[in-house]
């Protein structure tokens, strides 16, 4: 029986239930017939352009939503968000991501005291540090300039990193400043993803981030011993303090391991890992590569979203719109997934990273009051870069299951090309699809107009495309640090208000945590069985008999005494 204090014990909820019946009545080919009604589905905001017209939705059906996002108090909720309250209730911490970006004169209250001054000292000592590496007078202990630096981290202290560094990589301005300096992230506890970091790297040149707030997350902090052990075994042992900086809360911990706690750069409880890419967990490693002043520009962009999502009318507000069309699809459709379709190949890390953040974000059960929700929230996020996904995934998102998909375009390509004797250069070539497949998702094709076309008879039902998938095309103005900002913002805050009107917390993740206990029960019984022949015991028939094959067969692996860096 569903609680009252449930969403969807609402009068809002149920006349959404009532009305999506009547929406599938009607095909998307009739709805954008209506001129007015598609105009009144597009938000301009500081040079971008929104255009949800092609949901499956009608004017009086945001009425609905808005009224939904009414008994949700959705408006009390962002704001308690950005007062610094505690709304992430399981964990007793305020959610405060849009802090670390916040220009340094704003006051955002946290137990009573701004953290914005406590942020802009992070930052300032990330923009002295960065500019003594690029600049070299911060040298390896050789004397060497440290040119390269690999950034160790799993999770939300890696997805958004890799994210950004990706997107800017072939950004002009980025892409200057990234001169002569590499960036590469070892995230996998596999010995593999180590090997690929090192292969070509010099210890002499490599400065090395350990990214991990307690100091204790068991894959990262095996990376970081391993990167320590390549470091001393080529330079010393002394050469640690030179070659390794931390990303960290746990001072302790940090200068045991053998880094000068001086070198340590914090962040804060009230920053959850997926939402940190704006702290020092990514801004320290981008200001390495890129320098700090084009970093600010990033979190300038997305601070710009912040501001929009605090404090415009929910008629105009992006996230709010996306994450009310994000909770109609979901709930109210069926639909389970979500497909993200970046046309700009600078975007290809950019569905990962949001892959995490949606799916750890709103992958919950329950209600953050701990009650079973009668419904489902979440949505199983994938994509890739269009054109290559359409050459991948599209065949199902056309004439298989029913996806809603988001079109992200860019209007000046970051790496303009135009051959001669072509109609169009290569950009234009890339946004005719990004401006014909949401169309053919829309309007499909009919087997009248295949007949008209004298298809045979009997390609017809494999020709015929229904129509009627819902997207939205989201057209940024170019890709630059800003914009990618701004992009990485407007859907952050999209998956937060997804979560308040499902009622549930955003902003934990207990369901990453039993798969990490059980894996801790694994290690002991592989070092027990390794180092002292101990026999399997404590597991299922199953995974007694999976780990007795794997010790048997793994058994000229080295012992856990036994140092041997991996090499290609």
């Amino acid at each position: 029986m569903a609680s009252s204090a449930l969403i969807c014990g609402t009068e809002a909820w149920n006349d959404l239930k009532a009305h999506v019946e009547e929406i599938k009545k009607t095909h998307l080919r009739d709805l954008m017939s209506d001129p007015d009604r598609c105009r009144s589905m597009m938000v301009e905001f500081d040079g971008m352009l929104l255009d949800y017209s092609r949901q499956c939705a009608t004017v009086e059906t945001f009425e609905k939503l808005f009224k939904l996002a009414e008994e949700a108090h959705l408006k009390e909720k962002i704001n308690s968000m950005f007062s610094g309250e505690c709304i992430n209730k399981t964990e007793n911490r305020a959610v405060l991501h849009v802090a670390l970006r916040a220009p340094r004169d704003a006051v955002i209250q946290c137990d009573g005291k701004n953290v914005v001054p406590e942020v802009w000292n992070v930052l300032d000592k990330i923009h002295d540090f960065s500019e003594k590496v690029r600049s070299g007078s911060w040298l390896g202990a050789t004397g060497k300039a440290l040119t390269d630096v690999v950034s160790i981290g799993i999770g939300g202290s890696y997805l958004g990193p890799l994210f950004v560094h990706t997107a800017l990589q072939t950004d002009p301005e980025a892409a200057e400043c990234a001169k002569g300096r590499q960036l590469r992230f070892l995230a996998n506890v596999d010995p593999i993803d180590v090997a690929r970091n090192i292969t070509g790297l010099n210890p002499e040149t490599t400065l090395v981030v350990v990214v991990s707030k307690t100091f204790t997350t068991a894959e990262t902090m095996l990376n970081a011993r391993t990167m320590k052990e390549w470091i001393s075994a080529s330079l010393g042992p002394e050469a640690v303090a030179k070659h390794m900086v931390a990303v960290s809360t746990n001072l302790p911990l940090v200068e045991k391991f053998g880094i000068d706690p001086n070198n340590a750069f914090a962040f804060w409880d009230w920053v959850g890992g997926r939402y940190s890419v704006c702290s020092a967990v990514g801004v320290l490693p981008l200001s390495l590569q890129y320098g700090f002043s084009v970093v600010e520009k990033f979190l300038k962009g997305a601070s710009s979203i912040d501001q929009h999502f605090y404090t415009a009318p929910f008629e105009k507000n992006i996230p709010v719109l996306l994450g009310l069309l994000s909770v109609w699809n979901v709930s109210f459709h069926g639909y389970p997934a979500r497909a993200i379709l970046p046309y700009s190949q600078a975007l290809e890390k950019f569905a990962p990273h949001i892959q995490q953040v949606s799916m750890e974000s709103n992958g919950k059960g329950v209600s953050i009051d701990g009650v079973s929700i009668p419904f489902e929230a979440g949505e199983i996020d994938f994509g890739e870069p269009g054109t290559n996904g359409q050459h991948s995934f599209y065949q199902l998102i056309h004439q298989g299951r029913v996806i809603p998909c988001d079109f992200i375009g860019v209007v000046k390509s970051q790496q303009p090309v135009y051959l001669q004797g072509e109609p169009v250069n290569n950009h234009d070539e890339l946004m005719s699809n990004f401006f014909a497949q949401p169309d053919a998702l829309a309007y499909g094709k009919t087997p009248e107009q295949l007949q008209n076309e004298n298809v045979p008879p009997h390609l017809i039902t494999h020709k015929t495309f229904p129509g009627n998938r819902p997207s939205f095309s989201l057209l940024l103005p170019s890709l630059n640090a800003y914009n990618i900002g701004q992009l990485l913002a407007i859907y952050e805050h999209r998956i937060g208000v997804e979560g308040f009107i499902w009622g549930i917390n955003s902003f934990d993740q207990w369901g990453v945590e039993l798969g990490k206990s059980l894996a801790t029960q694994v290690r002991k019984q592989l070092c027990s069985s390794r180092t002292k022949g101990e026999p399997i015991q404590g597991f299922n028939f199953s995974t007694s008999t999976l780990l007795k094959r794997y010790l048997e067969e793994s058994s000229d692996v080295p012992s856990t005494a036994t140092s041997l860096l991996p090499k290609i």
